[in-house]
């Protein structure tokens, strides 16, 4: 069995099942006597006062605006190779991905607003369910292991990280707060200077960092979230522009890796997967937030990936992926219903300022729709392919 981590850590299911196991952990925890403790933890106030001016925030803050900036930042550098060199550099490689991914965005996004349209606070949430949590969902496909054609995982790759991109987008546009201009001039300035060194072909990591983590900061005091400094930092990181540089993005990827899928992730998991379970269960799951999010997933993600990349094909637009088969393709449609680390980062930023009630419901509806979503992709996945070499 201990001869076999490396290779499960390198195929993506260590991830998966690490992050399962947290969010499994935050469950149990607070539903327990330790509640009181892991509320205690996560509402710690960190930062620093100086004369008389603060910067203090609780933990689960740090976590969700600052550690997960570098989750956004490994996510760039993933969006930024596809455009450049992998499944996205041509408009027919991206053209199937790009309409199920815009399916299932869309789609999920209706069905929640449809549930919960008589609620004008409920409706803030419109986009949880339109989140497709890419750890998840690729390590579920790496323990199907031969089951699925090596075609239908890099679509699905595709579509999850054309996916992230909607969500960077979304997260920019609808929730943002209140605008601080002064900020954003300095973030603005701070972003021409990272651009200015990717421009005179600096490959060192730590001047981007260190200008980095300012426009992390004059992100953050400008309203705009945070983690969205991540992603411009990986689009001013140098690529392999010039044959000497190497591939600098790729490497900061790979020493990334580990630390957001192994570290980052799961303390995310299970800072924000802490489900109450009240004692009537059934009004819990019931509530209008958590139905809309839960059908969003489960139903959503697969009607809308499937309607999409059904017209796409049908007209030509796209090709369906070499040795896939419709029951096949239906299975990972389900699969990308599995919308749990994205799902809960935009629920909290719905909700961040609500009850802790509207955060259980997203919860609920989070854990359920996954769940089933997971469940589901996998029986139809194991009937649908016996094995693929």
């Amino acid at each position: 069995m201990l001869k076999q981590l490396p290779s499960l850590f390198e195929s993506g299911v260590g991830s998966g099942l690490l992050l399962m196991l947290m969010a499994l952990l935050a469950l149990i925890v607070v539903n327990s006597p330790l509640a009181g403790y892991y509320e205690t933890l996560f509402n710690w106030q960190i930062g620093y006062v100086w004369h008389g001016y603060g910067f203090v925030k609780p933990l689960v803050l740090w976590i969700n605006d600052g550690l997960m900036a570098l989750f956004f930042l490994m996510i760039g550098l993933e969006i930024k190779h596809e455009l450049i060199d992998g499944e996205l550099n041509t408009i027919k490689k991206a053209s199937l991905p790009l309409f199920a991914a815009l399916g299932g965005m869309v789609v999920p996004a209706l069905i929640y607003i449809v549930i919960t349209y008589n609620d004008p606070i409920a409706r803030q949430g419109w986009a949880i369910p339109s989140a497709t949590d890419i750890a998840f969902t690729l390590a579920v496909f790496a323990m199907l292991r031969s089951r699925v054609p090596v075609a239908l995982k890099a679509l699905v790759t595709a579509l999850a990280i054309i996916d992230d991109l909607g969500a960077i987008v979304i997260i920019a546009l609808f929730y943002t707060q209140t605008l601080s201009w002064l900020a954003l001039i300095f973030s603005s300035l701070c972003c021409l200077l990272l651009f200015g060194f990717n421009r005179m072909r600096i490959t060192a990591l730590s001047p981007y960092m260190i200008v980095g983590i300012i426009l992390w900061f004059c992100v953050l005091k400008s309203g705009v979230h945070a983690t969205l400094a991540g992603v411009i930092l990986a689009w001013a990181y140098p690529h392999d522009t010039v044959k000497t540089m190497g591939q600098p993005a790729a490497e900061l990827e790979h020493q990334l890796n580990p630390w957001v899928n192994y570290a980052i992730l799961p303390l995310f998991a299970f800072a924000n997967a802490g489900l109450v379970l009240q004692g009537h269960i059934a009004a819990q799951l019931l509530a209008p937030i958590t139905l809309g999010i839960a059908l969003g997933l489960f139903i959503g993600k697969q009607l809308g990936i499937l309607l999409l990349s059904w017209l796409a094909i049908r007209l030509r637009w796209a090709v369906m992926p070499t040795a896939t088969t419709w029951s096949a393709f239906y299975g990972a449609a389900v699969l990308c219903g599995i919308g749990f680390t994205m799902s809960l980062f935009i629920g909290s930023l719905a909700f961040g300022n609500g009850s802790e009630t509207l955060i259980q419901d997203v919860r609920s509806g989070v854990l359920l729709g996954s769940l089933l979503s997971g469940i589901w992709g996998v029986l139809v996945l194991r009937m649908a392919s016996p094995s693929h070499s």
